[in-house]
């Protein structure tokens, strides 16, 4: 069940790729060029499966259905190589995320991120924008036990923020990332993009169309 739309919102936990960054389209062609080097596709059945999860588990997803006999380790390697080499050319912030950082901190309310990468990953993205000091609460992959969609991630956040997880707002891009704050109890806001406008988002709270949209801001009060 959804919460109540006059939840008093006390903090907001961001997701990462997607949500913050345009790094799904970064993911979408490292992937596309990892899988054409094997004369495979990567199809948007293999990429919606993949999307919101641990790289562990991602890459398992497309070792299985696009048949793929090297190792993850090996696929994670060399996806990494080029997913390193696209990032200086196409990183970008997600439309609105320093307007909303604003917004957020002129309430006066604590920020998290929780993300399924790891956490050098993370460090290393917010620091590409001088943002690591303006978060209180940092969550990576290597911090969980179980992954998203599970909710450990966003009851752990809650828990090191200090508030009720139905007091949280979360923001995420992916069917498996809203999954994961619904199921927390958390006030889940999903984000979609190009790579996630056909996830399932029926769990979310609200669906908003980026991350100015006039409703988020609602949400945060005056």
């Amino acid at each position: 069940m959804s919460p109540a739309k006059n939840t008093q919102i006390k903090a907001v936990v961001f997701d990462l790729d997607g949500l913050m960054f345009n790094t799904e389209d970064v993911f979408n062609l490292s992937g596309r060029e990892l899988l054409r080097r094997r004369g495979k596709e990567l199809t948007n059945a293999v990429l919606s499966r993949m999307m919101g999860r641990r790289a562990v588990e991602a890459f398992q997803v497309m070792k299985d259905m696009c048949e793929l006999s090297e190792s993850i380790p090996a696929l994670r390697a060399e996806s990494q190589e080029i997913f390193d080499s696209y990032l200086e050319i196409h990183l970008a912030p997600m439309p609105g995320l320093f307007d909303l950082l604003e917004r957020i901190e002129s309430r006066g309310l604590p920020k998290g991120v929780a993300t399924s990468s790891g956490r050098s990953y993370l460090i290393k993205m917010l620091d590409r924008y001088s943002l690591s000091d303006r978060f209180e609460t940092l969550l990576a992959a290597d911090d969980v036990t179980h992954g998203k969609p599970h909710p450990e991630i966003y009851l752990t956040a809650a828990e090191r923020i200090g508030v009720d997880p139905t007091e949280m707002l979360v923001l995420e891009d992916s069917e498996n990332g809203t999954r994961a704050a619904a199921a927390a109890g958390a006030v889940a806001v999903s984000v979609p993009h190009v790579h996630s406008q056909s996830h399932d988002f029926s769990v979310a709270t609200h669906v908003v169309d980026s991350l100015h949209d006039p409703r988020l801001f609602d949400l945060l009060g005056s």
